[in-house]
């Protein structure tokens, strides 16, 4: 599902209307209709208790008046409560302005703190709220009595449903602007707006529905969008069928390079992740001194012992080894409890840059590559970052909270800095590409919050890779499968205390 910015989604509007003469009349007239439907299919229940449509400046508020004309004309009782001079109108809201007085509606200006307490109750009393206050052009804080309105909606025992946006919620930054309408439903125009479908935002939008007000799909798809909301649509169309004549070696071989002495549940879990995304074979390269454990761990992987430091970790003494092994591997995954000893940080430099194959890297091996980002640059084939935002911070020497203010921002610019696809982890993880297509991944929960998880999820994608998947797809999928299975289980068990092995044993399910 494409998501859009604010700015792209008025050049859209504007596109329609001046390029392919669609009157803006009847852009908000396809809003107006499709919010209604909502509330009928949501809430008709509650519609003999009245409606209460809250109506704000610019065609948002129009949008309201025109929601407001169709349940009055289907029989509702409905109240209008406008937050602006009805004389502030223009355009096509000015025109369902005029409608909506001349067939007699109720309507009531509240111009200041004093008028809007007087229908405070009016508010209460309401079946339905419907949020026309503000749309995704806002671009200052809410203050004065459109915060008191937002505030008296919230407390209201009826359920809210919001057009286009919830008020005071930013379209763009996904973060309410000072306050916000808290919607139960919300119904945006012709395409979702990043601030609904990123954290904060995702809290204050309820049940989101895409909205087909008008737009021409030529329009939509010459406009250069480059950001997704990737969903289960997005799943179903990239998997491919496994052949029933296939065997282990049409479904590739991954080799991994993780694990140190203290930390071979790493390695393990990174394994397991892989033979769980349906990799053919899996060879694990481990330090010598755990590979006994190792070999008992993981029973359906070759586990290859490897040169070792003095402290447990891989040695580039074992590069001569690792380069035979990776001739017939078909991808790389490494990094996960690698440890970080300067010999083996210097080893990882060296296979982030030189491997044949495609790389996912993950955990030490991000922290060898630090703010330094050549080797993964001139690699000649595909690499694939996974850092978490305290690692996203190192990588590009700011702080978490920089990058956790602008999560798709910091994925861009580490994606384009290091040539390499970028996996954001965290609520709504995001996966960046070079040339500036960014996807945001819908699945996942609190619960992932655990130990390994990131362990199991480079394994997903290694897994991928050596199947043959194309880099961008593989990460898409794996953030995705490795989420959801995530969110199944969670509904299962409860929402914490599951581990990263069991959410790597439930992937098969989601192999459709």
């Amino acid at each position: 599902m494409l998501v859009v910015t604010a700015a792209q989604m008025q050049r859209l509007d504007r596109r329609a209307i001046d390029e392919f003469a669609i009157p803006g009349l009847i852009l908000m007239e396809n809003a107006g209709r499709g919010i209604c439907d909502l509330i009928y299919r949501y809430f008709a229940a509650r519609l003999p208790q009245g409606v209460t449509v809250l109506v704000g400046p610019g065609n948002n508020g129009g949008d309201g008046l025109v929601i407001a004309r169709h349940l009055y004309q289907a029989g509702i009782k409905v109240k209008v409560l406008l937050l602006v001079p009805g004389e502030r109108f223009s355009g096509d809201a000015l025109t369902n302005y005029i409608i909506v007085k001349r067939l007699g509606l109720s309507i009531t200006e509240c111009l200041d703190s004093d008028s809007l307490s007087g229908v405070s109750a009016s508010i209460r009393r309401s079946g339905v709220i419907v949020d026309a206050i503000f749309g995704t052009g806002l671009a200052r804080e809410v203050t004065g009595r459109f915060a008191q309105c937002i505030e008296e909606a919230n407390m209201a025992p009826a359920p809210i449903v919001a057009v286009d946006i919830p008020s005071g919620l930013s379209a763009d930054t996904a973060r309410p602007m000072g306050t916000a309408i808290r919607a139960d439903v919300t119904g945006t125009m012709a395409l979702a707006k990043i601030g609904l479908v990123l954290h904060p935002g995702v809290d204050y939008v309820g049940d989101l529905h895409v909205i087909a007000i008008g737009i021409p799909e030529t329009a939509i798809a010459e406009a250069g969008i480059e950001t997704e909301l990737f969903n289960e649509k997005g799943l179903k169309a990239l998997l491919r069928p496994r052949p029933l004549t296939g065997h282990k070696g049409t479904f590739g071989h991954l080799l991994v390079l993780a694990g140190s002495r203290g930390k071979a549940g790493a390695a393990a879990l990174v394994v397991h992740g892989a033979l769980r995304s349906g990799a053919g074979l899996v060879t694990l390269g481990c330090p010598l001194s755990i590979q006994p454990v190792l070999a008992q761990k993981v029973t359906e992987a070759m586990v290859e012992g490897l040169a070792e430091t003095r402290i447990g970790t891989i040695s580039q003494k074992a590069m001569p080894l690792i380069e035979s092994m990776l001739e017939r591997k078909k991808a790389l995954a490494i990094g996960p409890g690698l440890g970080l000893d300067r010999d083996t940080q210097d080893l990882v430099l060296q296979l982030l840059e030189a491997a044949p194959v495609p790389v996912v890297a993950d955990a030490d091996a991000l922290t060898a590559l630090g703010r330094e980002h050549g080797p993964v640059r001139r690699a000649k084939l595909p690499r694939i970052l996974t850092p978490h935002p305290g690692e996203m911070a190192r990588l590009l020497g700011c702080t978490t909270a920089d990058v956790q203010d602008d999560r798709i921002g910091t994925a861009s610019s580490l994606a384009r800095s290091s040539g390499a696809i970028v996996v954001l982890k965290g609520a709504r993880t995001i996966v960046a590409a070079p040339d500036g297509r960014v996807s945001i991944n819908s699945t996942g929960n609190p619960g992932m919050a655990a130990g390994g998880m990131g362990d199991t999820l480079t394994g997903v994608i290694g897994g991928l890779l050596a199947q043959g998947y194309e880099p961008w797809d593989a990460t898409r999928i794996s953030v995705f499968v490795h989420g959801r299975a995530a969110d199944q289980i969670a509904r299962l068990k409860g929402s914490c205390g599951y581990l990263a092995s069991e959410v790597a044993d439930w992937i098969p399910h989601l192999w459709y």
